[in-house]
């Protein structure tokens, strides 16, 4: 039904099966005219381009965000080309003469536990990373944490990248933790994947998320929303930090603005974020939306399962399955724990199937360029995989 929106791609691979939309999605054919548009208005505008920018295509950016996040707050969404640039921005806002407590779990993106892990090294901060398995009882295990200590920041994913596990309901989390503790919501993999609304906790967490994935965009439109009026100076500062309205009485101190420009960085390729509109433009054209998009893959995903069953594989099968199925709420991907995850990642590509894998979890991604006839070319790969 979409493949025919992805055709350069596609066209591009078309001796493989790309089964890998949670780590690099295909780019819809749109987003080539969004990079000449770019191209051509740097042209025409010249130094003045920042105007247009700034004032027409950020908004915008902002306010396909806040209707995807049901948010009422568009001002409060910044840009960065990654969200480890956003996580070192947030821990900066701390007193870095104090040693920083961070509740977390096992299950993070690589850079975050890599900055962490690191900045554990240097004695800066303290990590508790609860283990996200069994799903079944994480919730009820990581308020037993949360209430144990008090923590500068709560950072966790709402669907973990290893498992494709997803927290329907922040609420008890975010109703639980202190009002003088920062929540940071990593949304990259639920973000135009699963529907959903922050509204009722958009006065109290952080959340970050990027195009790479499921926004269909590519890489370099990463975002953040932050809460209305908070009162964080981080350290970490650019100088796009003072473009909104400055926040009063600070005139012996580093000017920051009080919307999201205070999170802010330095001077950007906005190419990105011109792409990232162009996607939300296209969709609305054909009147497509996340809930469908979701529909979608979860009904590839069901195939994908029943197909599995037919093949009776070995390896490839329901008991080595991590991913929760009891319901249609999980990730856009399926998580095989595998000992030798590696080996049979590299065994499917030897067969022109993408995928990936981390440790020994392999991944297999699903998105809406793929059709049921994939699906079943893919199951008949994988049973002949031993």
């Amino acid at each position: 039904m979409y493949k025919q929106y992805f055709s350069k791609f596609l066209a591009e691979n078309k001796e493989k099966l790309h089964f890998a939309a949670h780590s690099h999605h295909y780019w819809l054919d749109i987003t080539r005219e969004a990079v000449l548009d770019y191209w051509d208005n740097s042209a025409k505008y010249s130094d003045e381009k920042w105007e247009l920018i700034l004032g027409k295509v950020i908004p915008e950016a902002q306010k396909n965000i806040a209707e995807i996040l049901d948010i009422d707050y568009p001002e409060q969404i910044a840009f960065a080309p990654n969200t480890h640039e956003f996580v070192f921005r947030l821990i900066s806002c701390f007193d870095w003469f104090k040693k920083l407590k961070i509740l977390s779990t096992d299950s993070e993106f690589h850079s975050f536990t890599r900055q962490t892990a690191r900045l554990e090294e240097v004695g800066k901060i303290n990590v508790n990373r609860v283990e996200t398995f069994p799903f079944e009882s994480f919730l009820e295990r990581f308020l037993k944490e949360l209430e144990k200590s008090q923590y500068d920041i709560v950072f966790l994913s709402n669907v973990f990248f290893n498992s494709g596990f997803y927290i329907k309901d922040l609420t008890e989390i975010v109703e639980k933790t202190p009002e003088e503790t920062m929540i940071v919501i990593d949304g990259y993999h639920s973000f135009m994947a699963i529907p959903q609304s922050i509204r009722k906790h958009q006065s109290r967490i952080f959340l970050l998320g990027g195009g790479y994935k499921y926004a269909m965009s590519g890489e370099g439109v990463c975002f953040m929303f932050a809460p209305k009026n908070n009162t964080y100076r981080p350290i970490h500062t650019g100088w796009f930090a003072t473009f909104g309205s400055l926040t009063e009485n600070q005139t012996n101190l580093v000017a920051y603005s009080n919307d999201a420009y205070k999170f802010w960085g330095s001077t950007f390729d906005p190419t990105g974020i011109y792409r990232f509109n162009s996607v939300c433009k296209f969709l609305k054209s054909i009147n497509l939306d996340v809930p469908k998009i979701h529909n979608y893959v979860i009904n590839l995903q069901n195939l994908f399962l029943d197909e599995l069953k037919k093949i009776n594989s070995d390896v490839f099968n329901l008991s080595n399955l991590l991913t929760p199925i009891t319901d249609s709420n999980r990730g856009h991907f399926l998580t095989f724990q595998l000992p030798n995850a590696a080996i049979f990642h590299k065994k499917l590509r030897e067969q022109n199937v993408i995928t990936d894998y981390r440790g020994d979890r392999l991944r297999f991604g699903f998105g809406i360029y793929q059709n049921e006839n994939d699906i079943i070319q893919f199951s008949r790969v994988l049973s002949k995989i031993k």
